[in-house]
């Protein structure tokens, strides 16, 4: 018994020092090798446009300026009470700008009309600035979402042509790995620019809570956009002109177009997973309007390079 116990620590003992020293140690050896280099040098070019869209990509997720409850100030809160109270909830009280503090009817209510109730207390003014706004962040999420799809294949689609001539055990074992050696950022896949807004009760005595929270993800704020749309009252200028910025409108504005850059006319047809984008011709800033006839296709580094030269 006491012989079979050493074999398995013997065998556990020798798998770890493989998984830990060996194979990273064979990795390293792998990935300075010429071999490997020179793949990567080949690559290189591609690796560039991958990881410029990527960049791209998270600028976009900044987009929102984000709206909050009002600021009511911070302190600290200390009981000191001389019995065992039980406050468990007061623990689990929020103070940021993104939870609201309220009554339980209130929780409830947000429940029920969470478009309402987000404007009216975290100071959403119903007006077209804030329309236009959100619009700009919908059209920019909407093309952060197409454009991870596009970059990702587009990666992949660069890697699959020198992977037979990456060693199979090398691709199998961090095939992440491998696509960070030859020089491909990271892509991230996270949800986190979807801003979340919550609506929080703690009774007096911090014994009982409930909480609602909104998540403003594509869906939503698309439908947000869509019921500002019906409160706001336009200028007489946009009555009858305006058109929402929504997912099926950048569409159609993109088979309008046909899919094709109208400033240096690359399109789809030549280049794949190229991430087209709705541009205002005519910036919202300086008075454009979300008109069809005041929206064009523009692929991401021509739109990029525009956004750079108005700033």
């Amino acid at each position: 018994m006491a012989e079979i116990i050493k074999i398995i620590v013997f065998g556990i003992l020798a798998w770890f020092f493989v998984l830990k020293i060996v194979i990273p140690l064979a990795l390293n050896f792998y990935f300075k090798s010429d071999s490997f280099i020179s793949m990567k040098n080949n690559l290189a070019l591609n690796a560039e446009k991958c990881n410029a869209l990527n960049d791209h990509i998270e600028d976009l997720k900044l987009s929102y300026s984000g709206m909050e409850s009002f600021d009511y100030g911070e302190g600290q809160l200390v009981d000191n009470s001389r019995y065992n109270m039980q406050r468990r909830q007061w623990a689990n009280q929020a103070n940021n700008r993104r939870t609201h503090q309220c009554s339980a009817s209130v929780v409830k209510n947000a429940n029920n009309q969470p478009f309402k109730y987000l404007c009216k207390y975290f100071n959403i003014k119903t007006n077209e600035a804030t329309l236009e706004q959100l619009e700009m962040v919908l059209n920019n999420f909407l093309a952060v979402e197409q454009g991870r799809v596009l970059l990702i294949n587009e990666r992949d689609t660069v890697v699959t042509t020198v992977i037979d001539s990456i060693p199979w055990a090398v691709w199998r074992y961090d095939k992440e790995r491998v696509k960070q050696e030859l020089g491909f950022t990271p892509v991230n896949l996270n949800q986190l620019h979807f801003p979340e807004y919550t609506f929080q009760y703690i009774s007096a005595g911090g014994n009982s809570s409930s909480s609602f929270i909104f998540k403003l993800n594509l869906d939503q704020l698309e439908r947000f956009v869509g019921y500002l749309s019906e409160i706001v009252k336009f200028k007489k200028s946009a009555a009858g002109q305006r058109s929402l910025m929504t997912a099926r409108l950048r569409e159609q504005i993109k088979q309008r177009d046909n899919y094709t850059c109208k400033m240096c006319y690359i399109s789809t047809s030549s280049e794949r997973n190229l991430l087209l984008e709705i541009d205002h011709i005519i910036p919202i800033s300086k008075g454009g309007m979300t008109t069809e006839d005041n929206l064009q296709v523009l692929c991401w580094r021509c739109n990029r390079s525009k956004g750079s030269k108005v700033a």
